[in-house]
């Protein structure tokens, strides 16, 4: 047993720990100082990374993965509808549906108009879909009132009372609910007008309120009647895994390199704008937090190892005159600093971990965030990498405190430092 600890702690680091142990008062709020570093960083960078899990997740889960549209479609607008949109479209999607890694394919239809109840009209921003899209995407609707729409093909759906879902808002702006009736009039692509009649099947928040204001849903069937069109606007690819999305892209490019018409691969990533801007802000957000951290840390390590030095100026001038080297004397310091560092990391480490246990089972909510009307759990991840990160750059901050106050007694003068007082 006294060789395993011997070969496990060796007299280096017990001669370490005795001497944080003089002055335990210090060494403990030293210790309590990393600590709490090491559990601000791995929490906040927990919460990070589930802010930026939830965010590539949910904006996968809206716009599709992989995104097949014609080329530039994104970036020029179209003089009529479904100018720009994909033609001869089924073929194409049975052959990415038989991809191994490909959940489904839902197409889709882009278009805008005037919708009105008879007595008051106003815009909106309409989408076709199919019935599936709500099943692909799963809950990114909030529905409040109703259902989703209807499948074509079951027998309880009645052609003659097309159905469509609007915004919460919208339904309130034009004062409808479930079962009333409303008209949607758009352009089709030879420029004329058409108008169809569409009965309220569900009415849904996106937790947007813009969206909520002009937003409403057809099925896709019906967008084309409406516009007058075989044609759709893009055509969304959903994956099982979300780190498949660059694999998919190019076994798909390469799939459909001799369609018909040309072709534009959009990953999920590059439709991302709000997910890009709040990484970003959170990146800048967390490194200035960072940067504030590690000069705490600095400062309290470097004040402490100070203080150390001062009070064992006379030890270090007895080392020194009994031929110790000046390192042999720093790496002792230093090895104090390291010890102060781990086990204020693991303290941290701990801290964060547990934190993480309890808000898995307390409901914590958030605000809303700006620009949305429903808040959402509070939830962190624990990562072994971040902890492990943050843990380093400590260590690293606190090793070159100690060298830098260590240096400072051991260039002091033998016979100074012997009667030091």
């Amino acid at each position: 047993m006294g060789q395993l600890i011997n070969r496990f702690f060796p007299d280096t680091l017990r001669l370490a720990w005795l001497n944080l142990r003089r002055n335990q008062r210090r060494s403990l709020l030293s210790i309590l100082i990393i600590a709490i570093t090491i559990f601000a960083l791995t929490s906040i960078g927990g919460f990070g990374l589930y802010t930026y899990d939830s965010l590539e997740q949910s904006t996968a889960r809206d716009v599709g993965h992989v995104i097949i549209s014609t080329p530039g479609y994104f970036e020029k607008e179209e003089e009529m509808p479904l100018a720009n949109g994909l033609d001869h479209t089924q073929s194409l999607i049975n052959r990415v549906m038989a991809l191994d890694y490909v959940r489904g394919v839902q197409p889709s239809i882009d278009f805008t108009g005037l919708i009105s109840n008879g007595n008051k009209s106003t815009i909106y921003v309409g989408r076709g879909v199919n019935d599936r899209e709500f099943d692909m995407k799963g809950p990114f609707l909030d529905v409040r009132e109703g259902k989703t729409l209807s499948n074509l093909r079951s027998p309880r759906y009645d052609a003659a009372e097309p159905e469509v879902m609007l915004g919460t808002d919208l339904a309130n702006n034009l004062n409808v609910t479930i079962g009333d009736w409303v008209t949607l009039l758009a352009t089709t692509t030879d420029g004329a007008l058409n108008a169809f009649d569409f009965k309220v099947r569900g009415i849904y928040s996106t937790g947007i309120p813009e969206l909520d204001k002009r937003q409403l849903y057809i099925h896709i069937d019906t967008a084309q009647e409406l516009l007058n069109s075989q044609k759709i606007s893009t055509i969304s690819v959903f994956l099982f895994e979300l780190a498949q999305t660059e694999l998919a892209q190019q076994d798909i490019a390469a799939l459909l390199a001799n369609h018909a018409q040309s072709l534009q691969f959009t990953p999920w990533h590059e439709r991302a704008f709000f997910y890009q801007n709040v990484k970003s802000l959170y990146d800048r957000i967390f490194g200035i937090i960072g940067a504030i951290m590690a000069m705490v840390v600095f400062v309290s390590l470097y004040n402490t190892m100070i203080m150390s030095v001062t009070e064992r100026t006379r030890e270090i001038g007895t080392l020194s005159a009994l031929g110790c080297y000046p390192n042999e004397i720093i790496g002792g310091f230093i090895r104090e600093a390291g010890l102060l560092a781990i086990i204020g990391s693991i303290i941290g480490a701990l801290l964060a971990g547990l934190l993480t246990l309890f808000l898995t089972v307390a409901d914590i909510q958030m605000p809303p965030p700006p620009g949305m009307t429903e808040g959402y759990p509070l939830t962190i991840y624990f990562s072994i990498e971040l902890a492990i990160v943050a843990s380093t750059g400590v260590m690293l901050i606190c090793l070159i405190a100690a060298f830098f106050s260590a240096r400072k007694g051991v260039n002091t003068p033998i016979i100074e430092a012997l009667i030091h007082v």
